[in-house]
């Protein structure tokens, strides 16, 4: 698969996207049966950030971030670009500069399985970004990979099209076809937490409210009035 660039991708729609940007990373996990959430290594560079959007997917080999510049050719206003590495490797393979090529040809943000850097200049231009770790260390452009062919970053598998959803609580991937009921799944869940926090906010106990006191008494847990000697 090396040296393939595939140019086009089918993305999903662009409702569906807005609609688990909106829902958030911790959200759209539970709402997809807790899956697809990356490793938790993967953090945003500045607090705050939010991205969604379908995934332009590159694959890049350690110190060389040849594939990232090519994948710039071909990622679409709103793609978000996912990098993943043939093996570990958190060398700085992002910097400002592609930020500002990202950012200018309307990419929502990136996920990058290895090191970034630029840090401040990047915060500046608020532009997205989750990587695995910072890393002063420059890479090099001589081994070729590929890009828009499925990818392993993170620990999660990304096929080009894929629904990236990133915050500050890290990075959940939803496949495209799974979009539209993904997001229906997590507006649900949300109508019932609002119900939920409601209630909270009035002081009742968790306990009574998603009903624990049944299972807790049957694994065995047991109040006594204390204090005990």
């Amino acid at each position: 698969m090396n040296g393939t660039v595939v140019k086009n991708i089918h993305r999903a729609d662009a409702s569906a996207i807005a609609a688990l940007e909106k829902l958030g990373v911790a959200t759209v996990h539970e709402a997809q049966g807790r899956s697809g959430l990356m490793l938790p290594y993967m953090r945003p560079v500045w607090r705050g950030a939010r991205a969604a959007g379908s995934a332009v997917t590159a694959l890049c080999h350690p110190g060389d971030n040849w594939m990232i510049h090519v994948a710039c050719e071909v990622l679409k206003p709103g793609d978000v670009l996912v990098v993943a590495c043939s093996s570990d490797n958190a060398d700085g393979a992002f910097g400002d500069l592609l930020a500002t090529s990202l950012k200018a040809r309307g990419a929502k943000g990136l996920i990058l399985d290895m090191g970034c850097r630029d840090v401040g200049p990047i915060t500046e231009m608020a532009f997205p970004v989750w990587s695995k770790a910072i890393s002063a260390r420059g890479t090099v452009k001589g081994t070729v990979g590929y890009v828009n062919l499925p990818v392993v970053c993170a620990g999660i598998t990304v096929k080009p099209g894929d629904i990236v959803v990133a915050d500050d609580d890290g990075v959940v991937m939803v496949p495209r076809l799974d979009a539209a009921k993904v997001a229906k799944a997590g507006e649900e869940r949300e109508k019932k937490e609002a119900v939920n926090r409601a209630r909270l906010q009035k002081g009742e106990l968790s306990l009574d409210i998603y009903d624990m006191r049944k299972g807790l008494a049957e694994k065995g847990l047991k109040y006594v009035d204390g204090p005990l000697e």
